[in-house]
């Protein structure tokens, strides 16, 4: 059993995630927005052991006891434990910055001054409309630079720096967090106030270094527990394992009762009548031709 379906390419549709423009000097780029990394990792449900059905989280008011509705739910800024303020919709999407629709490059800056410490997603983008020829023009400039655009991007409410730069020839953004969003070092407790090692040490680490220094390449890893979990997954489904459970059909029986319902009327139409029904069937008739 393969419990991964490798999709050819042609097959693959990304989702849009983003629609709007960059914007760098008088030039304006329009671009469309795409999630260039996937998540792999192997998902579990919560399941009721005892009949097999997945556990659904409600929203519910520990104070009212009840299930709340999503139109009864506002956003709450705690500002006081067990204080808040609240925000409707339409107030949040009135303090969106332009960075919503607009990707203002702000700075060009060298690769290497960025700390992949600010890092935290990869997105692709592509031209949008008739945007290709101002896209190409960024693509190429950036890529003969060598330079990276930083600039300032809003998705999902959600504010956060960029890095722009070139991946063969497609522009590729990638978010990252704000100076004070980065935790400082002397918050990480036991680190060494300076580093004291022998010289005779130092030299074999280097070496060793050394030898273990290639080109990157990244096929070359991989993530062995999600493979390791989804061989457990295959071993028990091979073996027809006592974890194997199937949560019940709802309204089953609502279904069986109705089409019985049906088949019975069916049968019923074509039963043909008694014999004493056939009778008063002919007097009414005649009756009828009387009158």
């Amino acid at each position: 059993m393969i419990l991964e379906i490798s999709v050819p390419k042609e097959c693959v549709h990304m989702h849009t995630v983003w629609k709007g423009a960059i914007s760098f000097g008088l030039v304006h780029v329009p671009v469309k927005m795409f999630t260039a990394t996937e998540d792999k990792d192997v998902h579990f449900r919560s399941i009721h052991k005892t009949c097999g059905t997945p556990i659904s989280h409600v929203r519910t008011c520990t104070h009212c006891n009840m299930e709340v509705k999503p139109d009864e739910i506002a956003k709450g800024f705690e500002y006081e434990k067990g204080k808040f303020v609240l925000f409707n919709e339409d107030e949040i999407e009135a303090l969106k910055p332009e960075s919503a629709k607009v990707i203002q490059i702000l700075d060009f800056v060298d690769l290497v001054d960025i700390d992949p410490l600010y890092y935290q997603k990869a997105y692709y983008l592509s031209p949008d409309m008739t945007g290709s020829g101002a896209y190409s023009l960024l693509l190429e400039a950036i890529r003969q630079t060598g330079k990276i655009g930083i600039a300032k991007i809003s998705i999902r409410s959600k504010s956060s720096l960029a890095a722009i730069r070139a991946v063969d020839n497609c522009l590729c953004l990638e978010t990252m967090h704000f100076p004070d969003e980065i935790r400082s070092l002397s918050q990480v407790p036991n680190l060494p106030d300076q580093t004291s090692v022998s010289d005779k040490e130092l030299t074999m680490a280097k070496m060793l270094i050394e030898q273990l220094s290639e080109k990157f390449q990244p096929e070359k890893y991989t993530d062995d527990y999600r493979i390791a979990m989804l061989e457990a997954i295959e071993q028990k489904l091979a073996g027809q394992s006592v974890d194997l459970v199937a949560s019940p059909t709802e309204g089953r029986s609502n279904v069986i009762d109705l089409m019985a319902a049906l088949q019975a009327s069916l049968d019923a139409a074509k039963t043909p009548p008694s014999p004493a029904k056939r009778k008063q069937k002919k007097t009414k008739k005649a009756e009828e031709s009387v009158s």
